[in-house]
């Protein structure tokens, strides 16, 4: 049976404060737990004027001490910015908080630009080259378990040390996150949202071919994540898509403009090439009633064999997004 979790990032909108995003993205969790979901993932951006959620582990502590049996984690920690140990030690204390809910989704990417991650690790250039260690440390240290022989660090144990340890995923959107994956037999989520699938199939395919099968996962894992937005009819769901149309069209241009609200976006004097190019991102993205999102979503998931998909979902309006997980659940009877 599919499983269905949730992918949240924090989205800030106009005419609300920012910090007002963090505090749905908690009430969204509880929400989504009440519905069913598997997961609920929160992502990392930095210095970003839409997307807040700047760090994941405080968040996670916060709807893990507000929930009672949803898995609760990263999607992801961008390990190039911070010691493998220190990551380790924040998710024992997640997991402390709620034993064996916390899943710890690690990405390579800076998830910001440039300068933003040279201020958040001077050594930002170069720590992208170190992420398969980095990922082989950390593993090691969440488990309790040793490290290489002759590793500097080999007399460090990541506390507190307790009965359950989080899951780690690799995180990704091209091959490079796959082989990560598939070389330390560790579970992979497919960004599909990110590269409205572009790479998504052959990534997955990569992932199955070199898998390892490790102690914790003797086969292959993969998820992948997508946007969607359902409501109650299919006029409604385009009429809160018009918002991420907008916010897209112009992020493609290297633009980070605000999350406005339908009405300003559809009140937007496109021209014909803007036009044709939110029409191909309606045409991409699952966009509709629970029943017609439900169906794309199952349709993928079978042609590419996976067991798991996250949603994310934006909407100016909170109760739209919350809406929208509401019908995708009862599309699928959860």
């Amino acid at each position: 049976m599919l499983k269905l979790s949730v992918l949240d990032q924090s989205i800030a909108v106009s005419g609300r404060p920012q910090g007002a995003a963090i505090r749905e993205t908690i009430a969204l969790a509880n929400h989504c737990e009440d519905l069913g979901y598997h997961r609920f993932w929160v992502s990392e951006h930095h210095n970003h004027p839409a997307i807040v959620g700047t760090a994941p582990e405080i968040v996670i502590a916060a709807i893990a001490s507000n929930t009672e049996k949803i898995r609760v984690g990263s999607a992801g920690v961008m390990l190039p910015h911070y010691a493998p140990f220190k990551v380790a030690e924040q998710f024992r204390v997640l997991d402390a908080i709620a034993p064996g809910r916390i899943d710890l989704g690690l990405g390579r990417a800076p998830g910001s630009d440039g300068l933003t991650a040279f201020a958040l690790n001077p050594n930002a250039a170069e720590r992208p080259n170190q992420f398969p260690n980095d990922v082989m440390d950390l593993d090691a240290w969440i488990h309790g378990e040793p490290l290489q022989d002759g590793h500097t660090f080999s007399k460090l144990k990541a506390q507190p040390i307790g009965e359950t340890v989080p899951e780690i995923w690799i995180l990704g959107s091209s091959a490079f996150g796959a082989q990560v994956a598939a070389h330390f037999g560790l579970p992979y989520a497919f960004a599909w949202f990110f590269t409205d699938g572009h790479g998504g199939k052959e990534a997955i395919e990569i992932y199955r071919e070199h898998y390892k099968p490790s102690n914790r996962h003797e086969t292959p894992n993969p998820a992948i994540c997508v946007w969607a937005l359902a409501a109650e009819t299919h006029e409604e769901a385009q009429y809160h898509f018009s918002s991420r149309a907008r916010w897209q069209l112009y992020r493609d241009r290297g633009l980070h403009l605000s999350f406005e609200t339908p009405e300003v976006s559809m009140e937007q004097d496109y021209n014909e090439y803007e036009k044709a190019k939110i029409e191909e991102l309606r045409q991409k993205t699952f966009v509709g009633t629970g029943e017609e999102v439900a169906e794309r979503i199952s349709t993928l998931s079978t042609q590419l064999g996976v067991e798991e998909v996250a949603i994310v979902t934006w909407a100016h309006s909170d109760e739209a997004r919350r809406n929208s997980y509401s019908e995708i659940a009862k599309a699928f009877a959860m």
